[in-house]
């Protein structure tokens, strides 16, 4: 160190006893956490343990002043108004649904706000063109930079998410569920660049429900249980080490107990249908909305039992959503060929209330958009898809549509203080357990559950795997969507499996393997 020089401190980033309300709870409680220069930095918890809210306070989502405790960054303290404030520090967050506008090109949104301009304050185009093709090769896409966001894969708007933040100099990059909507190769292309951003001497703070990941890319890891910081914990002894924590010393963290077992025993149906066929489909062929030269779906048939929970397992683009949602009211696709039968008996799901009114549920992977009204309260969002369970000559009665609600808040385990709470301010978890109340109440025959646990922690997995073991075994059955190959495996009595629309083959639970399954999602029969 140079005569005259300040020593550079040892965290790049500390946050000291911080302390956040809403109306009627504590969202943090005297949270600490510190982050070193060049580290990837974990936050673990549950739903609902505070980690969004304070990720929202250190990128000025929520101003100084609407919170207690303090910030300091490169040692110094900060008060941030607006996330313009702590992105000139350097502090640039990436949230869970991504923040681009599919209709610009990819040179467009990186420099969205902060544009390249000439000094009459007119866009640089050359520059700007230039500048976004160092920043892509820095990522690893080789795509055009006028090519349109609308044209990209999830994995590589990730990649583009983070070519923006590199633009604004970034020094602390905050990942909030990075890999949630990706595959296997795309995740593993983004861990690589977050490490390749460590090795640059840029900190990580990466917010994950998916803790072999976790403990594959961080360094630390600080785990936050109802608003509190519970302990922070060394993953490796340095970069590259082999991780020193485990899952289940993380989970236990989390939880507040050890989690022993992560899937139920299966509780066996024994009623009078137990055995029999409840759903069979044939021949299904759905061609894709825009290429209709492309069969999305290609001559599916599969059957699920009472009492049984049918696994689909695929790859990203494999058909496994697309078959869901043609089946239920084709509302994907257009459909070519196909029967449905219900008990042996051909029916139509042409539309959504067909689907319905024949006993068919359908619970969506995209429960912000698809599932759920997100202004409304909890009450309204169970009661939708069965108004007439809840009302009185056309009209709705809203004592009884509290009453259900009630019902399903307590057996459903929903942490909100009362039902008419709006569904928006719940946690993801509580959200997943909202929108499965709504189609568990039109009690259907079958219900179709797409990736019900993506971006939940490990305790509403545990309480969610829970419910659709005592569903099966009242009887109902099951259709179970996940690209975890885990829940399948510890949860499923067989595995489907479909590799660009087709199906691959089918597995019982003795002989299902991730190898096994591995070689059909890919092709191998």
């Amino acid at each position: 160190m140079e005569h005259g020089e300040q020593p550079r401190p040892p965290h790049v980033l500390l946050m000291k006893d911080i302390t956040k309300s809403f109306p009627g709870v504590r969202a943090l409680d005297g949270v600490d956490i510190a982050v070193r220069p060049g580290e990837i930095h974990a936050v673990c918890g549950e739903n609902g343990a505070g980690k969004s809210t304070l990720m929202k306070i250190l990128s000025g989502v929520h101003p100084h002043g609407s919170y207690d405790g303090q910030i300091h960054f490169d040692g110094e303290p900060c008060a941030f108004k607006d996330i313009r404030a702590s992105e000139r520090r350097g502090i640039v967050i990436i949230h869970q649904e991504l923040a681009l506008i599919p209709q610009l090109s990819i040179a467009e949104n990186i420099f969205l706000g902060n544009e390249r301009t000439h000094r009459g304050g007119i866009v640089s185009w050359s520059r700007t063109l230039r500048e976004t093709e160092r920043l892509l090769r820095r990522v690893g896409l080789d795509e055009h930079p006028q090519t349109r966001i609308s044209e990209l894969g999830v994995g590589k708007q990730q990649l583009v998410e983070i070519a923006k933040a590199l633009a604004k100099r970034v020094r602390l990059l905050i990942l909030d569920e990075p890999t949630a909507a990706l595959n296997d190769e795309d995740s593993r292309k983004l861990l690589g660049l977050i490490r390749e951003l460590r090795d640059q001497d840029i900190a990580c703070i990466i917010i994950s429900h998916k803790l072999d990941e976790i403990r594959q890319v961080a360094d630390t890891v600080t785990i936050l249980r109802d608003g509190r910081t519970v302990e922070t914990l060394p993953v490796r002894e340095h970069p590259g080490a082999p991780a020193a924590v485990s899952e289940d010393r993380i989970i236990s963290g989390m939880v507040g107990r050890a989690l022993d077992q992560r899937f139920p025993d299966r509780t066996p149906y024994t009623g009078e249908r137990a055995g029999q066929v409840a759903l069979e489909v044939s021949g299904w062929t759905v061609r894709h909305p825009a290429d209709t030269r492309r069969k999305a779906v290609d001559n599916v048939s599969f059957e699920v039992r009472h009492g049984e929970i049918l696994g689909l397992a695929g790859l990203m683009g494999a058909g496994r959503t697309e078959l869901a949602m043609s089946l239920f009211g084709r509302s994907w696709g257009r459909w070519e060929a196909g029967t449905v039968r219900l008990h042996g008996r051909e029916i139509s799901t042409r539309t959504v209330p067909e689907a319905v009114a024949h006993g068919i549920a359908y619970v969506t992977e995209d429960r912000k958009t698809l599932g759920l009204n997100l202004i409304d309260t909890i009450s309204r969002n169970i009661s939708l898809a069965a108004l007439p369970r809840v009302a009185r000559r056309g009209i709705v009665d809203t004592h009884a549509e509290t009453r259900v609600a009630e019902r399903y808040r307590t057996t459903m385990n929903i942490k909100a203080p009362t039902v008419f709470e709006e569904t928006g301010r719940l946690s993801g978890g509580n959200q997943q357990k909202v929108v499965l109340s709504r189609w568990i109440h039109t009690e259907p025959e079958v219900l179709i559950l797409d990736e019900p646990t993506r971006g939940i922690d490990v305790g509403a997995k545990a309480e969610i795997y829970t419910v659709i073991d005592r569903l099966a075994a009242q009887g109902k059955a099951v259709v179970f969507i996940s690209s975890e190959l885990q829940e399948l495996l510890g949860l499923c009595d067989r595995i489907a499996a479909l590799s660009a629309g087709r199906l691959t083959g089918v597995l019982n639970r003795a002989e299902a393997t991730q190898e096994a399954l591995m070689r059909l999602m890919t092709g191998d029969r």
